[in-house]
């Protein structure tokens, strides 16, 4: 009941509003129109008094009446235009607009598209029960955080979801203060050089470079530190040194690791050879070890062709499907990328957990997922 009449105290104070510029309609014109007729009227009345007391002659006096009489009908027609002009008229419209249509208008919307049902949600309740909403969660978070700050382990909540957002000053902070309290670990120093190289629009900074190397130190088969630190010797115009950054990285990687088609693009891009293109036999790393770069790069163009082959004939091959998807991006091929990957999502629907897999190496690998009910 509160609620409806709060509605209705805010409807008549719109109402109001609205009213008060039509309520001043133009009335000086009729006001003046009326002002004419009366001073007509005392004119008539003084030229009967004047003809009376003999001032005027009577053929005199008929001719000044005439005269008055012809103003005064003048200005009784004015008073009347005036007193139902096209204004008012339009007034009075929209004044019934505003009392009436509007508030009806109003009223119908909120039926249909709110919800008078719901019971009232305060803050400090929405708060205390914030459900699945994620900006309730984060401000809960901060609010405990602005009473507790020295709360390690509430930063280190924090930090990554401040970075999934979007804030990455925030995100920054976050890390800091999380490394300041629980002290450094890998995944701590590689989210805040991380958020530093993202606010840095992808550049690796001397910062971001500082946690990337202890992170290193404190776990040296670090993929994630090893890709970044080879990206800055790649951004410093180091190219030997990042090539060879990055091919160690290519060799240490396991079976199927799915940031591994990035860093052989990187590698082709500096002038090597991408790797690891799916699972060739000892027999084929063998034989490729003595053919030249086109050869070698042929050879790899018909493993394709042929698991290709295989997966027309065997759809349900996820593995092959995953692998073939990345030997594209690695070939530079990534229309067809594109192609394998819509074709896999038949087979394995984006809702499927397949399908979801399918979907990160589409976004790690930054191909169109177009047409797969994205």
């Amino acid at each position: 009941m509160f609620f409806w009449i709060l509605v209705a105290i805010l409807t008549a104070a719109v109402a109001a509003v609205l009213l008060l510029p039509l309520l001043r309609g133009p009335v000086a014109a009729a006001e003046d129109a009326s002002h004419d007729v009366e001073v007509y009227h005392d004119q008539l009345e003084e030229l009967k008094r004047d003809e009376a007391a003999g001032l005027i002659a009577a053929g005199e006096a008929e001719l000044a009446r005439a005269e008055v009489a012809r103003r005064l009908i003048a200005a009784s027609k004015a008073a009347a235009r005036d007193g139902a002009s096209p204004t008012q008229r339009r007034n009075r419209l929209a004044q019934a607009f505003v009392i009436v249509l509007l508030p009806a208008i109003g009223l119908c919307l909120y039926l249909l598209t709110g919800r008078p049902d719901l019971p009232a949600q305060p803050l400090a309740e929405r708060l205390a029960n914030p459900g699945n909403d994620i900006s309730i969660l984060i401000a809960r978070a901060e609010n405990h955080l602005a009473r507790n700050p020295d709360d390690g382990a509430g930063w280190d909540l924090l930090a990554p979801i401040y970075y999934r957002s979007g804030r990455m000053e925030d995100a920054a902070n976050a890390f800091a203060q999380a490394i300041r309290i629980l002290g450094p670990n890998t995944d701590r120093l590689d989210g805040q050089a991380e958020t530093l190289i993202a606010t840095a629009n992808g550049i690796v900074t001397a910062q971001a470079r500082k946690a990337l190397e202890q992170s290193l130190a404190l776990k040296a088969d670090n993929p994630r530190a090893g890709y970044y630190l080879a990206l800055a010797l790649e951004q410093e115009g180091r190219k030997p040194e990042a090539r060879a950054a990055f091919e160690a990285l290519a060799r240490q990687a396991p079976a199927g690791a799915p940031w591994l088609p990035l860093v052989n693009r990187h590698i082709a891009e500096l002038g090597g050879e991408g790797g690891q293109l799916g699972n060739p036999s000892a027999g084929d790393m063998a034989a490729a070890e003595d053919m030249s770069a086109g050869d070698r790069q042929q050879m790899i163009a018909g493993m394709v062709e042929s698991l290709a082959a295989k997966l027309q004939e065997n759809p349900d091959n996820f593995e092959g499907w995953m692998r073939i998807i990345r030997s594209y991006v690695v070939l530079d091929q990534r229309l067809k990328a594109e192609a394998a990957l819509q074709t896999a999502l038949k087979t394995f629907p984006a809702d499927s957990e397949n399908g979801k897999q399918l979907l990160a190496l589409a976004r790690d690998l930054s191909i169109s997922a177009e047409g797969s009910g994205q």
